[in-house]
């Protein structure tokens, strides 16, 4: 189907790159083999590192004309299979554009790299009283290029939305090789059809990335999170709704089950707070003061305690808001300290349904005889469920673990929901898709992938076949 880069590619792949930003080498392949799927490497047959659009354009004319494959690649910290070369081919990864081009305060927007770090990001425009909400688990690791292809989102979507909500303008090399430019610092912008949309959330399938304009918000005066343990995990799930119908929006609602819970406690190998609880609620309110904000605490404390939480803790500093998170930004670690492999799903429901949502799939761990650890965004309704394969032979993992994941699939597709909400469908997921998209939605997607790489040469393998 694609051809292999043989020497005569990689001659032509050197008058592009110089040697020190070439990988031929398998033994130097293995870090760009995989993303953070548990147990799935797929190997390049060379991989290189643009600095400029220029040199990505270039890889896509020879990659068309020759035609092998080429997959693009941020940090590598996706949890769908989304960067993996599953045709072999060429890698690009983007590590090397990684610079802030400009900070423009004057219209809160800042231009920079699809390289850089999600995190540092965030700590560049906070030194500059700025804020720049979507927020993944995986921020201190993942780069801004990555998250817009997978239409990141993180704790903050309850209140701040998702990556799709701040990207105003960008630059990309299509498929064919074409350098294109899209919107800019506009707030407004109904000119032709809305393609930042369609690229934003594509997986790489359509378009790399070279240039983000994001916008960005004043940052918030004050910020504080409240921890709150409940006695069950129904009693947490309906808080939820109850916050937000008493017109309370806080920046943030996480959820974590007992199976997470007790998963973090044996990783860090002493007790944790509030370890005894059924389920615990992490809440984060912000606003321009302190007294502002303290003004919703004990709204909150009552609406919880009415719905059977049993203490609570705040952490107003930098230091206890840093410790009330490490549980919840390390749970995936924690699993899999537990387990080497772990399935990450990322199913969304209508958040009133999550508890409903949570007992199907304990019916299901109890029917496979599994242990499965479920935490998420309470606030919008983004459920991870963590399956894991522990002490399960290889031959039961294989054989059980598409029927698990159908089955919590399907639980979420009945009540209104999706089978992803922010990883994306990429390699892993792409055999259930059909489970919630007609095949006529399919055959539009298809045409799109068409129109825009009519070769079939880039991210090939992904979403769908």
């Amino acid at each position: 189907m694609y051809r292999k880069i043989d020497s005569e590619i990689l001659q032509k792949i050197s008058e592009i790159f110089p040697s020190e930003r070439i990988v031929s080498e398998r033994e130097r392949f293995e870090d760009y083999s995989h993303d953070e799927v548990s147990g799935i490497n797929c190997y390049p047959e060379v991989v290189v590192f643009p600095e400029t659009s220029e040199e990505i354009s270039k890889l896509m004319k020879l990659a068309n004309k020759y035609l092998f494959p080429v997959t693009p690649r941020g940090a590598g910290t996706g949890l769908s299979g989304g960067a993996l070369p599953v045709y072999g081919g060429c890698v690009i990864s983007f590590e090397r554009m990684n610079k802030i081009i400009e900070l423009d305060e004057e219209n809160l927007m800042i231009e920079l790299e699809p390289g850089v770090i999600t995190g540092e990001l965030q700590k560049y425009v906070e030194a500059h009283d700025l804020f720049y909400p979507p927020d993944p688990a995986s921020l201190d690791n993942c780069s801004i290029g990555g998250n817009l292809a997978e239409c990141a989102g993180g704790p903050r979507a309850v209140k701040y939305g998702t990556t799709k909500d701040y990207v105003v303008g960008l630059e990309f090399v299509s498929p064919t090789g074409e350098i294109c430019s899209l919107g800019g610092k506009l707030v407004k912008d109904v000119t032709g059809y809305n393609l930042i949309g369609l690229l934003i959330g594509s997986e790489g399938t359509l378009g790399l990335i070279t240039r983000i304009i994001l916008r960005l918000l004043p940052k918030p005066g004050f910020v504080s999170d409240l921890l709150v343990p409940f006695k069950t995990f129904k009693d947490a799930i309906s808080v939820v709704s109850e916050i937000i119908r008493h017109k309370i929006i806080p920046s943030t609602i996480e959820f974590l089950d007992r199976e997470s819970i007790l998963a973090y406690r044996e990783y860090i190998g002493k007790p944790v707070q509030f370890e005894d609880a059924s389920a615990q609620l992490i809440i984060q309110l912000d606003g321009v003061n302190k007294e502002s904000t303290e003004e919703y605490y004990e709204k909150i404390w009552n609406i919880c305690e009415k719905h059977g939480a049993y203490d609570i803790a705040v952490a107003d500093t930098q230091q206890d808001r840093a410790r009330l998170w490490e549980g919840r930004r390390c749970l995936l670690d924690s699993l899999k300290a537990l387990s080497p492999i772990v399935d990450v799903e990322d199913v969304v429901v209508p958040r009133s349904r999550i508890s409903e949502f949570v007992e199907e799939v304990y019916k299901i761990a109890s029917e496979f005889n599994v242990r499965i650890a479920n935490f998420g965004h309470a606030g919008d309704g983004n459920v991870h469920v963590n399956i894991l394969k522990a002490a399960k032979s290889t031959e039961e993992w294989d054989e059980n673990l598409p029927l698990i994941k159908k089955k919590i699939f399907k639980a979420a597709i009945a009540i209104g929901g999706e089978i992803s909400g922010e990883h994306g469908i990429g390699y892993v997921k792409k055999d259930y898709i059909l489970l919630s998209t007609s095949e006529a939605e399919i055959k539009l997607m298809m045409r799109i992938k068409q129109a825009f790489d009519p070769n079939k040469i880039l991210n090939p393998g992904k979403i769908f076949e």
